[in-house]
């Protein structure tokens, strides 16, 4: 190629044009064309070039080396000029170039080069003209880079979640239809209900894609302004969220909610590719506009709209965690390590009992609520090393049904129960010296009911009085249990002489063998009671007491806070199971627990937050958003006081309604159950023996422990015998079932033992103030009695048991949900051990 020829090809090739004639013949004069093999290095960055090069043909490539990156590589195309700005600025070269493909170079030595520059200062002006041209290009994308990031930083989604967890034919559907949707820029819609995190899986498509360096934004949709101003922009003014996103992705988050105008548009976009931003008022139409973003769609509904004009490329369906339930052991495990990292706890196992149990739930909420639920689980933990199942709970629809709250009925309620008189006050004010003087009499005074107040008050108006606030007031008696305010004492002092730290509760031991040792305590009672006679002896009544008294002290001194009466003590255990008949029951709004509460003071105790008042928790370590059932709940009202939020609700509710919503049945209780039942007869056993026509030689020790212990068992085998016959007669074999329709007996044990007390509490309970006076030696025949008259009494104990059978038979088909004539044997068994109760009763 001669002279003239370079010149020409210099003019119409490369970045010198701005140069005269002479300057470019100048340099024509000098260039050397050479031949260059493919995979040839030219110069080294950080090195000195000793040319300038002028690419003609092939393919030149440069790269810079970052250290802790990869290398950031330019392919040049002909005419490129390579080294120019170092020779100028005499620097080391900032690339290294090689040659891709064999290549023909035009080169100019060094030396010449710069002869040729100091002649023709032309080219250096020229040099940084463009310089300042490109700094000038540089700062604009700078501004417009700082404006982009303004405007999209309250939509950028920095990063994926999580990924898709499980390794169900769901997960791994799920995983492909991502991977397919991450291979192209075509348009998703992803659909299903909420909380299963439809965001981060359009984040899992954008970052599995090309375009992952890229930005990623949200919308969400029910937030927008119905202009849609912020998401297409005005014309000749504000820029829209399509136009800064660039050639990023944009999530159209909850699309369900975008109001008619925008999804017309949004269907417009998608079908073509373009928009038009908002028309001012009074201005010429917009121009059209090319949309360089993805879009992807998430919606809890399918848009059918959209769907049936096949603009979407991908519809991806997320299934619902229910028939994930494969999946859900990975999924807890999952959120307990991230939760565990990020708080910097020891990561606990999960009982298998706990997994079964959250397998048996709907999940209504989703991943969102089962991360929620174990976050809850981790905190009310505090430090457990295994998550059991009664530390997982969630919402339920059955448990808010016909409820009153009376904390916002009676406003004045609520603040005697947040007083400190209920139940400190009262406590250790009243209850705690009254229970001494209690037991005191009964060891130094006159030793039979007639004449010992102690013992009337404990038989004749204890027993009356609380079987009927069990239907009222469910637990409530646990509240001012004088055994636990020694328990409490005793576990104070312990503390105070030798500082230590309690055990925790052996829960899952608890759970399997706490009731059953509290019902072998309470058969162990009963004929103790029987066979020494205690309602007539004192002393016997007194130790009674402070065996139960010494069993809270000593719990109380190793454990936490009521371990005694949560799991051990037959009182409480008693408690406990006729509560569950009760109209009333202390709750918390599952949604505020969930949603504002971070420290669960109500559980764990804490100082005062808000309106909360200091407190040491719950002392049975009961959550009130977690109960299902009044068992485990004696309306201490700690949690009242501790909540800052207003959530613990005081709810009038139908009676006995959680027995077929919110109950799990246990063997254990209905153990205790008929031992209850069976106890009205064994306190009866002369009239039984008298109605049966039969002799039990009573005044022979073991044969009146014999007949007790029989007397104990008849309820129990009259409803195995029923349940069997029902088997039989319907070959139905599901196992729990009796466990399950046991407790339909309730109201009659309830209403049984209940008429049995009426005898001392409208008889010997009247005589209150003689007995008062002969215990201390004193003449009290001439003062005045109130006994009910023999037909008065009959007639509610007829009654209170027909109310019994009939409540029984109510809660029976509640229970079972199952037509009536398929549970005539256990109603037949009802009416026969109701009859048979009211044989041996009224008088």
């Amino acid at each position: 190629m001669e002279q003239p020829e370079r010149v020409q090809w210099l003019k119409q090739n490369t970045s010198l044009s701005y140069l005269g004639d002479d300057a470019l013949n100048a340099i024509a004069a000098a260039m050397r064309l050479e031949q260059l093999d493919a995979n040839r290095q030219l110069v080294v960055e950080n090195t000195s070039p000793q040319a300038i090069y002028f690419l003609k043909s092939g393919q030149l490539e440069t790269c810079q080396t970052i250290a802790g990156s990869l290398s950031q590589a330019m392919s040049l195309l002909p005419g490129s000029i390579v080294y120019l700005r170092e020779l100028l600025l005499d620097l080391p070269a900032e690339r290294t170039s090689m040659t891709r493909t064999d290549c023909e170079v035009w080169t100019i030595a060094r030396d010449t080069a710069q002869a040729i520059v100091q002649h023709y200062p032309e080219i250096g002006q020229g040099f940084l003209r463009q310089l300042a041209a490109e700094l000038d290009a540089v700062s604009a994308q700078l501004v417009y880079e700082q404006e982009r990031q303004i405007a999209l930083r309250p939509y950028l989604v920095p990063r994926v979640r999580r990924g898709i967890i499980g390794s169900s034919r769901y997960a791994v559907r799920l995983r492909q239809a991502i991977r397919k949707a991450s291979g192209d820029r075509q348009p998703v819609l992803i659909f299903g209900e909420p909380g299963l995190g439809k965001d981060n899986s359009a984040a899992l498509i954008h970052f599995g894609s090309q375009d992952r360096r890229q930005p990623l934004i949200q919308i969400n949709c029910d937030t927008i302004q119905a202009s849609g101003i912020e998401i297409f922009g005005r014309a000749g003014g504000k820029r829209g969220l399509i136009d800064w996103a660039g050639t990023g992705t944009i999530i159209f988050n909850n699309a369900q909610y975008l109001p008619s105008p925008l999804q017309d548009r949004l269907l417009h976009l998608l079908k073509t590719g373009t928009y038009t931003p908002i028309q001012k008022e009074n201005s010429p139409p917009p121009s059209v506009q090319r949309c360089a973003a993805r879009i992807i769609l998430t919606s809890e509904q399918t848009l059918s709209e959209i769907q049936r004009s096949k603009a979407i490329a991908h519809l991806i369906k997320m299934p619902p965690l229910r028939v994930r339930k494969a999946d859900l052991e990975d999924h807890v495990g999952y959120f307990i390590s991230l939760i565990c990292r990020d708080r910097g706890l020891l990561k606990p196992t999960v009982d298998p009992k706990a997994i079964r149990s959250l397998q048996g739930y709907d999940f209504p909420g989703n991943i969102a609520e089962l991360e929620s639920m174990v976050s809850r689980a981790l905190i009310q933990a505090n430090g457990e090393s295994i998550l059991t199942e009664e530390i997982f709970w969630s919402e339920s629809t059955k448990t808010r049904r016909f409820r009153l709250n009376l904390l916002n009925a009676y406003p004045m309620l609520r603040n005697v129960l947040r007083s400190p008189w209920w139940p400190d006050r009262l406590n250790y004010g009243f209850t705690l010296t009254a229970f001494a003087i209690v037991v005191g009499l009964l060891f130094l005074g006159p030793q039979t009911r007639d004449q010992n107040i102690a013992l009337n008050l404990f038989w004749a108006w204890w027993w009356p009085i609380i079987l009927v606030v069990f239907p009222f007031l469910g637990r409530i008696w646990c509240a001012v249990c004088p055994f636990m305010i020694y328990g409490e004492i005793t576990q104070k002092i312990s503390l105070w002489l030798f500082p230590r730290i309690l055990w925790p509760w052996p829960r899952r031991q608890a759970d399997r063998w706490g009731g059953w040792f509290l019902f072998a305590m309470f058969a162990l009672i009963l004929l103790w009671e029987e066979l020494w006679n205690l309602q007539n002896v004192a002393y016997l009544s007194a130790w009674l007491l402070l065996l139960i008294t010494a069993g809270a002290m000593i719990c109380s001194a190793l454990f936490e806070r009521r371990f005694w009466c949560r799991y051990l003590c037959p009182i409480g255990g008693m408690n406990g199971l006729f509560a569950k008949l009760s109209m009333t029951e202390l709750r918390a709004q599952q949604g505020i627990c969930s949603a504002t509460c971070t420290t669960y003071q109500c559980y764990k105790g804490g100082p005062e937050k808000g309106e909360g008042q200091e407190t040491d928790g719950c002392p049975i370590y009961s959550h009130p958003a977690q109960l299902q059932e009044n068992r485990d709940c004696v309306l201490c009202m700690t949690c009242l006081k501790a909540c800052p939020h207003r959530s613990v609700e005081f709810n009038l509710r139908p009676p006995a309604i959680e027995l077929w919503t919110s109950h799990k049945p246990t063997a254990h209780e209905v153990a205790l159950l008929f031992l209850l039942m069976g106890a009205v007869l064994l306190h009866r056993l002369p009239e039984l023996e008298q109605r049966l026509h039969l002799s039990f030689h009573l005044e022979n020790f073991w044969a009146h422990g014999l007949a007790s212990m029989l007397a104990l068992a008849i309820p129990a085998a009259i409803a195995l015998i029923a349940h069997r016959i029902t088997q039989l007669s319907y070959r139905s074999s599901k196992s729990g079932l009796f466990t399950k329709l046991a407790y339909g007996y309730l109201p009659l044990t309830l209403g049984g033992t209940l008429a049995h007390y009426l005898d001392l509490g409208l008889t010997e309970g009247g005589r209150v103030l003689p007995v008062t006076f002969a215990t201390f030696g004193l003449n009290g025949a001439h003062l005045p009695i109130a006994v009910a008259h023999p037909a008065v009494l009959a007639f509610l104990q007829g009654v209170t048991l027909i109310v019994a059978t009939w409540l029984s038979i109510f809660v029976t088909q509640k229970i079972a949900r199952q037509p009536i004539w398929r549970l005539i044997p256990q109603h037949l068994a009802l009416f026969g051990i109701g009859t048979l109760l009211w044989k041996v009763i009224l008088v």
